[in-house]
């Protein structure tokens, strides 16, 4: 009888604190990459405005960073800011380490499988034999040339920061893709497993 009441009022707790995460993952998340991106404009433009007025203005680089997304939102809607976009992501493609960050970065913000990138979800036995991880296809890869071997790259993130991660090559069929979209695997990689549906279908 114990046994079955203390089962019983751990499985309302359990859930309530697998909600408590559902909910505070995606906060703290939010708040680290704007807090990141506060720090790197607030770090360029507050020394300009500390040199120009001759004082420290608190909440200035904050401001600043808020006029910077509106004003890069609206010339994006236009033809003139899109032609600035496209050549901007010309440059940014012809330099190799750049084209790689910015195109990962890219598929993360535009999540929904519309991203180059990530092409599927796969599950693969890492980092060893009994263990399963979750990856992102990013590419198909012939390594050797007298016994080739055709692989699959596999990006695999670390939440919650997605833009650290490993990328393994593994053959094709070691490989199981599962049947969900970019979006929902990264949901589940960045939840730390916690929006999940409970059953990863195998394709």
């Amino acid at each position: 009888m114990n046994n079955d009441r203390q089962q019983s009022l751990w499985g309302p707790l359990r859930k309530t604190f697998g909600r408590g995460l559902a909910v505070i993952v995606p906060v703290v998340i939010t708040v680290w990459v704007l807090n990141g991106l506060f720090n790197v404009v607030d770090g360029i433009i507050s020394p300009i405005f500390d040199r120009a007025l001759g004082q420290h203005i608190p909440g200035l680089g904050f401001i600043s960073m808020v006029v910077l997304i509106f004003i890069v939102g609206v010339l994006s809607r236009n033809l003139i800011g899109r032609a600035m976009g496209s050549a901007f992501e010309r440059i940014i493609y012809s330099i190799p380490l750049a084209r790689t960050i910015y195109s990962t970065m890219k598929d993360l913000m535009q999540i929904g499988g519309k991203g180059k990138s990530f092409r599927q979800v796969v599950i693969i036995e890492y980092p060893r034999q009994g263990l399963w991880t979750i990856g992102f296809v990013t590419n198909e890869i012939v390594v050797g040339t007298t016994n080739p071997v055709e692989t699959i790259s596999v990006y695999i993130p670390n939440p919650p920061n997605p833009t650290s991660g490993m990328l393994v090559l593994v053959p094709r069929g070691s490989a199981r893709v599962l049947d969900m979209s970019v979006e929902d695997g990264l949901k589940l990689v960045l939840s730390g497993g916690i929006v999940t549906s409970g059953i990863l279908a195998i394709k």
